[in-house]
């Protein structure tokens, strides 16, 4: 479809260049992940589960004012469409939260309240939810499937090769100072692998739906859009990005209960910063009192006290029963997959492509093509959530 109004048109395609330029300088998950993980657990595990760690953050590479100050001074005026007027609006006011965000990485409570900011806190419906998942038995981890055996170095050809179905390219590296057994960084869409973890079959077969047939595919899908929006990301994309790529391991027969459960925890913990625990106590909350195993509590809570209180973990769950409820509708996965987007921005995405800002996705979820669930109690559970 012909775009209307050159000059309003070059001035949106401005703007969104502009704004790209801008945030790709801040990719929270590189600033928040410690530097000294391993070295904090080992101290904190002699202390008896009583002593706190003390983080480091790598250090900031920009300059925060000039960020926001750039940001602020896109000419939005000039957006003739009241709808997309209205979501560059949202764009910038998500980033400079983002900002925010990362100036106060270690700083206490400072960071936790601009994470609350831009990601909320469950709510007491999602905590329900989360007990609600504890209440079921996990599966038999002594399958061999379960067995963690693979060094991150030994993963990658189980990632290249899984990666065959797809028309992309991307970086593999391997870091030990990632919080996750693996994460994108969409930025440079790049794969990084916890030199720490070992990783069973099972695992990999989750990570290769989720981090490639998800959150790969939505990175390079987003680089083909004329708006770079796509890439770097829709206000408040993470919770349905997370439920996409929760929703691939469902889809793929590799959602189990055990899985759910920890997503609960999740929950469990980011509500715990609700309450005013520090990092000794969520811990213990986890491992004594709902029986947590010691290295998956350190590493669950490690992700929630990051820099101070970090709240996105809560959002894979309310992510995975959105898209569930979603696709269950009858619904198109397509336009979700188009890039970083946010399932409540649906109206728009699709209005922008047929102005011709955006094209539709060129590469498709696996997993999404046949539902290959074979588990009942998964089912179960998602189909009560609340």
């Amino acid at each position: 479809m012909k775009r209307q109004n050159d000059v309003a048109t070059q001035a949106l395609i401005d703007i969104d260049k502009n704004i790209d330029a801008l945030v790709k300088q801040i990719e929270l998950l590189s600033f928040v992940n410690p530097t000294n993980i391993e070295e904090e657990k080992k101290k904190f595990f002699a202390s008896k589960y009583l002593t706190d760690p003390v983080f480091q953050y790598p250090e900031i590479n920009f300059d925060r004012f000039d960020l926001h100050r750039e940001l602020f001074a896109q000419p939005i005026e000039l957006i003739e469409d009241a709808d997309v007027k209205k979501l560059y609006e949202d764009i910038i006011y998500t980033y400079s939260g983002l900002i925010q965000c990362i100036e106060t990485i270690g700083d206490g409570r400072k960071f936790y309240y601009n994470c609350l900011h831009c990601f909320g806190t469950p709510t007491e419906k999602d905590v329900e939810n989360a007990k609600f998942i504890l209440h079921f038995e996990d599966e038999d981890v002594n399958e061999e499937r379960f067995l963690p055996k693979y060094a991150s170095k030994e993963t990658e050809i189980f990632f290249k090769d899984f990666s065959k179905d797809y028309d992309f390219n991307y970086n593999i590296i391997h870091s030990k100072k990632i919080s996750a057994s693996a994460m994108v960084l969409n930025n440079i869409q790049t794969l990084v692998l916890n030199e720490n973890h070992l990783f069973s079959q099972h695992e990999l077969n989750v990570l290769n739906n989720h981090e490639i047939g998800v959150h790969m595919v939505t990175t390079m899908n987003g680089l083909l859009h004329p708006l770079k929006i796509f890439s770097h990301g829709f206000p408040n994309y993470e919770e349905t990005q997370e439920g996409l790529a929760v929703f691939a391991e469902y889809m793929s027969n590799n959602l189990t209960v055990t899985r759910l459960k920890e997503l609960a925890y999740r929950v469990i913990a980011v509500d715990s910063l609700a309450k005013g625990y520090n990092f000794s106590k969520t811990f213990r909350l986890l491992h004594n009192q709902f029986d947590l195993n010691r290295d998956s509590a350190f590493y669950i809570t490690l992700r929630v006290h990051r820099g101070g209180g970090f709240t996105k973990d809560y959002l894979y769950l309310t992510g995975l029963k959105k898209i569930y409820d979603f696709y269950n509708k009858g619904n198109d996965l397509s336009p979700l997959l188009s890039g970083k987007v946010t399932l409540e921005y649906l109206d728009e995405i699709k209005e922008l492509m047929q102005k011709g800002f955006a094209v539709d996705s060129k590469h498709y979820t696996g997993a999404y093509l046949k539902n290959d669930n074979s588990n009942e109690t998964v089912d179960f559970i998602l189909e009560n959530l609340k």
